[in-house]
């Protein structure tokens, strides 16, 4: 996927629409649903300032107990923060190279 600016500014992802505003360009939404159980949503973004990002947001489903809950959560967490770093990492910059 290449992310050149088409007509108008618009990159060949960008969603073109509503969604498009304050300067910044959207993508339409990538959604994972699970029914009743998890639903995770992302966006691809380009700032005003040029700047490109992934937006994620993400809803599961926590147990009736709190204690079952809780480990849920600590859980997410983890898998969050190793899935943040991972593409972190990926999208740093290599020595010798321009950003």
């Amino acid at each position: 996927m290449t992310a050149r600016p088409g007509r108008h500014g618009h990159t060949n992802w960008c969603g073109r629409d509503h969604r498009c505003g304050l300067g910044e360009h959207r993508s339409d939404e990538i959604v994972v649903h699970l029914p009743g159980r998890a639903r995770a949503v992302l966006v691809r973004v380009r700032t005003a300032a040029g700047r490109e990002h992934a937006e994620v947001r993400v809803r599961v489903a926590l147990a009736p107990g709190e204690v079952a809950a809780r480990r849920q959560l600590v859980g997410l967490l983890g898998d969050l923060r190793q899935a943040v770093t991972r593409a972190a990492i990926a999208a740093r910059p290599r020595p010798g190279r321009a950003a």
